[in-house]
């Protein structure tokens, strides 16, 4: 019997409808008995070395992780889905809500600088994404591809923010929901919110409205992947109306007066700003994660995600600018900037219209997000660092509805309490740790393949990886703490340095089969440097939550996962080493010779 049947047998045995048992959650030998899990927590200093240092293969994230769903994933989607939902993943909150905080609290009309910085960062992380994508179309995204690279431990902590990014995402967008919902119906965002007096103040305001929201969504992308893109490809296209009549209508509304001054909180506060509506850019990732239902992975995952991220950057970056255009920065409303924008040129209507288009757009965010955030949660419970239970697809709709659900619950306990500027921040900081290390890993993915690169090679490629990383990180830690300009001439040509040592001195040991990223490795490296220093600009206390999620996810990690992935690859690497000797026995019986 093959290792897949005899994975899909064992599921096929479990219990039907909604009772589930312990199995579905800690199916692995550490958890079968007391006796078991005290002597796997012994072993975890040997467990950890093994997961640090164990590499997954392109063929194992293919096909190996998507036998444990039970049931595959249709297959149902091309380049223009892709795109729409490219789209309709990014376009939402960030450009509508916080395009009005920033501009009025960091840069000003330079706002549009701003954006212009941000999406750069997310153009370079976007190629980086694309070749991952079409050579590992799986449902995992940069989890899957940490893993081939990078290893489990890496992959693991990636996971924890690529989860916290997801529930952190969606939970400001259905905070910003309310707010459009509230302009449109002539009122302020805190009339619909309930008031908690015994909570912490950017704890206290209620929002039952983004509840409601993540609950129809939630029923709507576990039903249905393809019926998903089409309701966000209508959305999107309304939604793309309404931005249209913004910058036309906006720009016949427009005061030159209004840009001046352009940079009234100097270029830290550009890059301050950018550093924050980088979330605005987030989605994208989204499209990655839906490879696996893609038809022809290797033409319309390069155009679905390059051309997404390029029709939206130039979007952005005209909404921003006629927004300022429209009001001076200091009047700018920070819960609905474009609404109050048009009533305060005189035109009422157009508010309405304007909270429409941002309610759809948010909308179709969110639906996006459900569908992508599901998946990644699917493939990384098929490497059992959380229960197994959540990668099941549902066999009559193909999709994963318990991780659709699960995570939709998450969602709607932080929207209900958490204010939007603290998500935005944290999410930021996740995010862009997350694209470091995507681009770190395409280099790697590059330049190291195990029996090809040779040690002189490997070692050249570390050090290279050192000075880049090194740099990168010297430039933002000087650019958050210092206003001179010294530290940029010595980090500056170091980062230039080690990557055209790289460029110049170390062969490639990988050629991509398909499509593959230009000017490597000059352009994944500017991705390095960039998403590094972004995070320079983001504000202390961010970190300190940051910090706390990540010791959160530690201790998950040493008390359960680790031993979990740890028995789920020796038992699949056991039945491997079974199913060769079978093979063997049974051609020596017929009086086949194996080639050697």
């Amino acid at each position: 019997m093959r290792v897949d049947d005899a994975v899909n047998n064992e599921g096929a045995k479990r219990r039907r409808g909604c009772s589930c048992s312990k199995d579905d959650f800690l199916p692995e030998e550490s958890f079968k008995s007391w006796g078991n899990y005290v002597k796997a927590l012994k072993e975890t200093p040997n467990r950890l070395k093994d997961r640090v240092v164990t590499r997954s293969m392109d063929e194992t994230e293919l096909v190996k992780m998507k036998s444990r769903s039970e049931n595959e994933m249709k297959k149902t989607l091309n380049w223009w889905d892709l795109m729409w939902l490219g789209m309709g993943a990014v376009i939402g909150a960030g450009i509508f809500v916080l395009t009005g905080v920033e501009a009025k609290e960091s840069a000003g009309p330079a706002i549009v600088l701003s954006y212009v910085v941000s999406g750069l960062s997310a153009l370079l992380s976007v190629f980086c994404y694309t070749e991952f994508a079409v050579e590992i179309p799986a449902a995992g995204g940069s989890f899957a591809y940490l893993r081939v690279e990078l290893g489990d431990f890496v992959a693991f902590i990636a996971a924890g923010n690529i989860i916290l990014e997801y529930i952190i995402g969606a939970a400001a967008v259905a905070r910003s929901w309310t707010s459009y919902f509230a302009t449109l119906c002539n009122h302020n965002a805190n009339d619909f919110r309930i008031k908690v007096d015994s909570l912490p103040e950017d704890y206290s305001h209620l929002d039952p409205i983004a509840v409601v929201v993540l609950a129809i969504i939630c029923v709507i992308a576990a039903l249905s992947t393809k019926g998903s893109s089409r309701l966000n490809y209508v959305a999107s296209i309304v939604h793309i109306v309404v931005i249209v009549f913004i910058i036309i209508a906006g720009l016949t509304n427009s005061n030159t007066a209004n840009y001046t001054p352009f940079v009234p909180f100097g270029p830290r506060g550009i890059f301050k700003a950018s550093a924050v509506i980088f979330f605005a850019y987030l989605g994208f990732d989204s499209v990655a994660t839906m490879a696996e239902e893609t038809k022809n992975p290797g033409r319309d995952i390069p155009i679905g995600l390059v051309g997404s991220m390029v029709i939206t950057t130039v979007l952005y970056c005209l909404l921003s600018s006629t927004l300022c255009l429209m009001q001076p920065y200091k009047q700018i409303d920070k819960d609905a900037p474009f609404s109050v924008a048009f009533e305060a040129v005189g035109m009422d209507w157009a508010k309405y219209l304007v909270a429409a288009g941002a309610l759809k757009g948010m909308t179709s965010v969110l639906l996006v997000g459900a569908v992508s955030q599901a998946r990644y949660v699917t493939h990384i419970a098929r490497s059992h660092m959380i229960p197994p239970w959540l990668a099941k697809v549902n066999k009559r709709t193909g999709t994963p509805i318990n991780a659709t659900v699960t995570m939709q619950v998450a969602t709607a306990a932080v929207a209900l309490f958490s204010k939007l500027e603290i998500l935005a921040s944290l999410l930021s900081i996740s995010t862009l740790f997350i694209f470091m290390l995507v681009s770190t890993s395409l280099i790697i993915r590059r330049y190291y393949v195990s029996g090809v690169t040779n040690k002189v090679n490997r070692s050249k490629l570390i050090l290279c990886l050192v000075v880049i990383l090194g740099s990168s990180a010297a430039t933002s830690v000087y650019w958050a703490n210092s206003e001179g300009w010294v530290g940029y001439v010595i980090s500056g040509p170091l980062w230039f340095l080690g990557t055209w040592v790289l460029w110049t001195f170390v062969p490639q040991a990988r050629t991509p089969k398909i499509w593959g990223v230009p000017l490597v490795p000059w352009l994944p490296s500017g991705s390095i440097a960039i998403n590094i220093f972004l995070l320079g600009s983001i504000d202390k206390a961010s970190y300190v939550r940051f910090a706390l999620w990540t010791g959160v996810m530690l201790v998950y990690y040493f008390l359960f996962g680790l031993h979990a992935s740890y028995d789920s690859a020796k038992e699949y690497e056991n039945k491997m080493v079974e199913g060769n000797a079978s093979s063997v026995v049974k051609d020596s019986e017929s009086g086949i010779v194996p080639k050697s």
